[in-house]
C-alpha cells in the first residue's frame, strides 16, 4: 500500500467516528426539540451535515486508490448513514490498515532474505 492510499484510508477513519457521533447528538436534539423547548438541532445539523460531507468525500478518495469492490465500497457507504454505523466502519478501517502494515512487513522481510 503507498502512502497516499494509506492516508486516503486514515483520513477516512478519523472522520468516520466524529461523524457517527455527530449523527446520535443529532437524533438525541431531533427528540429534545420535539419533547422540549430546547431546539439544537439547527447547530447539530449543521455540524454533521459538513461531517458527513467530509465521510463521503473521504470514502470517495479511499475507493478510488483502494480499487475496492462494490460491495466493499456500499459497505463503507451504507454504515455511515447507521447510526452506530461509523464506529464499525472505523474499527473494520483500522483492521484492515493493521492488516496493510503487516503485510508490508511480510513483503518488505522477502525481499530481505531472498
Amino acid at each position: 500500500m503507498d502512502i497516499k492510499t494509506a492516508a486516503s484510508l486514515h483520513r477516512l477513519r478519523l472522520v468516520s467516528a466524529p461523524e457517527a457521533v455527530s449523527f446520535l447528538l443529532l437524533l438525541v436534539c431531533s427528540v429534545l426539540k420535539r419533547t422540549t423547548d430546547f431546539n439544537a438541532v439547527p447547530v447539530m445539523g449543521a455540524i454533521h451535515g459538513v461531517l458527513f460531507i467530509l465521510y463521503v468525500l473521504f470514502w470517495l478518495d479511499a475507493w478510488n486508490r483502494t480499487k475496492w469492490d462494490l460491495k466493499t465500497a456500499a459497505i463503507y457507504f451504507v454504515l455511515s448513514v447507521l447510526p452506530f454505523g461509523g464506529f464499525f466502519a472505523e474499527r473494520k478501517l483500522k483492521r484492515a490498515a493493521e492488516d496493510a502494515v503487516i503485510a508490508s512487513r511480510a513483503r518488505r522481510k522477502d525481499v530481505v532474505d531472498a
